[in-house]
């Protein structure tokens, strides 16, 4: 970030070159990663710190945080259940229920 890069092209020009480094020179410093889902454009990591795990690396295709499938159903049930509750208050005190709103 502290070089200003005429265009995306130049960064990919760049990045290639990283990549192709020779062992005389100490190896390639970056790889470049598998494209996620949805993504526009390729994503690469620096190989500064050792080889990168690229096993679990865009394997969640939303880009979501693990387990957080399992917290919006559980949110949806507790909903549900809420919605049900109220029904039933509005039904016991003669109430008209409100529309849900989506």
């Amino acid at each position: 970030r502290w070089y200003r890069f005429a265009d995306i092209s130049s960064v990919e020009a760049f990045l290639d070159e990283l990549q192709e480094r020779s062992a005389e020179k100490g190896g390639p410093l970056v790889v470049l990663l598998p494209r996620a889902p949805g993504a526009r454009e390729p994503r690469w990591a620096h190989l500064l710190c050792g080889p990168v795990d690229s096993s679990n690396i865009g394997n969640n295709a939303e880009g979501s945080p693990p387990g957080l499938q399992a917290r919006v159903d559980a949110l949806e049930a507790d909903v549900a259940a809420l919605r049900a509750t109220v029904q039933r208050l509005c039904n016991e005190l003669g109430l008209p229920p409100e529309a849900p709103t989506e």
